[in-house]
């Protein structure tokens, strides 16, 4: 246990260093917000390389069919490392397209944009969580748990749109017009469904997690419609 938490922290420190590497002269730029987005990108990074370490190699594989067996045991984990690399994705490109028409910076606007990187980087949690019980008897209070996170990610979404605009607005008329209306539409009728699945997932948990997975397509088609 030791040597797999200093390994995790050697990689975070060796990714962030990377990062920053590849990013100092981005953050050289006169842009008020370069280096708000420039840690968010790496906390994005970070984030979504360390989902392959909750993959684990199959032990004690005498033969091929009994390893081919044992990987296949793992769907759960391929199933949790893929969504959760695929919800950061869809979070990075939104967040990117949000940046890309924020021309100022208020100090409520980087406490939320921390907070709401902080939802970010929890998701491996209840993907593993998912991972691990969606086929056991306790699998309704592991989706549960899974739609109760969605609900907090939205939230947090709602919280920042309302730090780029509150106690003033952060947007160029470019991006008024072209994003903040757009994700206006949408927020809270996401709001509203991803509540609908966690109410829902107490009685019909299967039928709640795949609602909950399917508003993937939302997010992606309202980064798709969005015109930089």
């Amino acid at each position: 246990m030791f040597v797999l938490a200093v390994r995790r922290e050697l990689t975070c420190a060796l990714q962030y260093a990377i990062f920053l590497f590849f990013v100092k002269d981005f953050m050289s730029e006169t842009r008020e917000t370069a280096r708000i987005e420039a840690f968010s990108d790496g906390v994005f990074a970070i984030a979504i390389t360390l989902l392959i370490l909750e993959i684990k190699v199959p032990h004690h594989a005498e033969t091929p069919a009994v390893l081919w067996k044992e990987l296949w045991k793992l769907w759960p984990s391929y199933f949790s490392f893929i969504f959760s690399f695929g919800t950061i994705l869809i979070a990075w490109v939104n967040h990117h397209l949000v940046f890309n028409h924020i021309n100022k910076k208020s100090n409520i606007f980087i406490y939320v944009n921390g907070f709401f990187l902080l939802v970010v980087s929890f998701i491996p949690f209840p993907t593993a969580l998912l991972a691990e019980y969606i086929m056991a008897d306790s699998h309704s209070s592991a989706i549960t748990f899974f739609c109760g996170y969605s609900v907090l990610s939205n939230i947090s979404w709602i919280l920042l749109f309302y730090a780029i605009r509150n106690p003033v607005n952060l947007l160029t008329p470019k991006g008024e017009k072209l994003i903040a209306e757009r994700f206006d539409r949408v927020k809270y009728f996401g709001l509203s469904i991803y509540t609908a699945t966690f109410i829902l997932s107490f009685w019909f948990p299967y039928t709640a997690l795949i609602i909950n997975i399917s508003l993937w397509f939302l997010w992606i088609v309202t980064s798709m419609a969005v015109k930089e």
